[in-house]
C-alpha cells in the first residue's frame, strides 16, 4: 500500500507541477505566435464539436432503435390482445390445444410485463440524446462566438500592426530629415564646398578690383581725349583755308594780314 501511495503522489505531484508548467508554456506559445495559438485553440473546439456531433448521431440511432422497439412491442400486444378473443372459440371448439393457449397467455403477459422497461429504454435514449444536442449546440454557438471574437481580434491585430508600421516609418522620416539637417551644419564636404565657393567669389572679385584699376588710366585718356575732340571740332569746322595755313605754319594771323595788305 506505501508504494501505490507513493506513486499516486509522484502522479499528482505530475500533474501539478508539469500541467502549470505546460500551461505556462502554451501562455509563451500564444504570446509568441498568437495567430497559430489561436487557430490551436479553434481545432481544438472544432474537435470536441465534432466528438460531441458524432456521439448525438450514435444517440440518435440507438434512441430511433429503442423507439422502434416499443412500436413494434406496442403493435404485437394489440395484435395478441385482438387475438384472444379469437383463440378461447378456437380452445371451446376443441381447434387448439390449452398448451398452445398457455404459451400464447404467457408470451402476452412477459410482452406487457417487458412494455414499461422498453418505454423506459426509450425514455433514457431519449434523456441522454436531448442532452447531447444541447451539448451540441452549446459548442455550435460557442465555436461561433469564438470565430467572432477572434476576427475582431485579427482585426485588431492588422489595425495595431498598421499603426506600428505607420509610427515605425514616421520614425525613420524623422531620423533621415534629422541626418540631413546635421548634414547642413557639420557635413565637412558641404563645408568644404562652401568655402570653395567663398574662395573662387573672393578670386574674383580681387581680379575685377585689378582690373578696374587698369582700366582708370584708359578710361580717363579716352574721356580727355573725347574732351579735346569736342572742343577742337566746332573751331575746326569754321576754320578757313588761310586760318588752317596759319595754324599748321604755327604762324599768327596778324603777320599774314599785314602782309597781304
Amino acid at each position: 500500500m506505501s508504494n501505490l501511495n507513493g506513486w499516486g503522489l509522484t502522479a499528482r505531484l505530475i500533474t501539478k507541477h508539469f500541467g502549470a508548467l505546460g500551461n505556462r508554456v502554451s501562455e509563451a506559445i500564444a504570446n509568441f505566435d498568437p495567430e497559430t495559438a489561436t487557430e490551436a485553440d479553434r481545432d481544438r473546439l472544432a474537435d470536441n464539436l465534432r466528438s460531441a456531433a458524432q456521439k448525438l448521431a450514435a444517440a440518435r440511432s440507438a434512441f430511433q432503435k429503442e423507439a422502434d422497439d416499443v412500436v413494434k412491442l406496442r403493435q404485437l400486444i394489440a395484435t395478441d390482445e385482438q387475438a384472444a378473443g379469437t383463440l378461447a372459440e378456437r380452445l371451446a371448439s376443441g381447434k387448439i390445444s390449452e398448451s398452445t393457449i398457455t404459451l400464447f397467455c404467457d408470451e402476452l403477459e412477459a410482452n406487457k410485463a417487458r412494455l414499461p422497461q422498453e418505454q423506459q429504454e426509450e425514455a433514457d435514449a431519449r434523456q441522454y440524446m436531448d442532452e447531447l444536442q444541447t451539448i451540441v449546440d452549446a459548442l455550435s454557438k460557442q465555436l461561433a462566438e469564438f470565430d467572432a471574437q477572434a476576427k475582431k481580434a485579427m482585426q485588431a491585430l492588422s489595425s495595431a500592426k498598421a499603426q506600428q508600421d505607420l509610427q515605425r516609418l514616421r520614425a525613420e522620416r524623422q531620423e533621415q530629415l534629422a541626418g540631413l539637417q546635421g548634414m547642413r551644419g557639420q557635413s565637412s564636404a558641404l563645408s568644404a564646398l562652401t568655402r570653395r565657393a567663398d574662395t573662387i567669389r573672393n578670386q574674383a572679385e580681387g581680379m575685377r578690383i585689378v582690373t578696374d584699376i587698369g582700366q582708370r588710366p584708359l578710361d580717363q585718356a579716352a574721356e580727355l581725349e573725347a574732351i579735346r575732340k569736342s572742343v577742337s571740332q566746332p573751331a575746326l569746322g569754321n576754320e578757313s583755308a588761310l586760318a588752317r595755313l596759319q595754324r599748321l605754319s604755327g604762324q599768327s594771323s596778324e603777320p599774314l594780314a599785314l602782309a597781304k595788305s
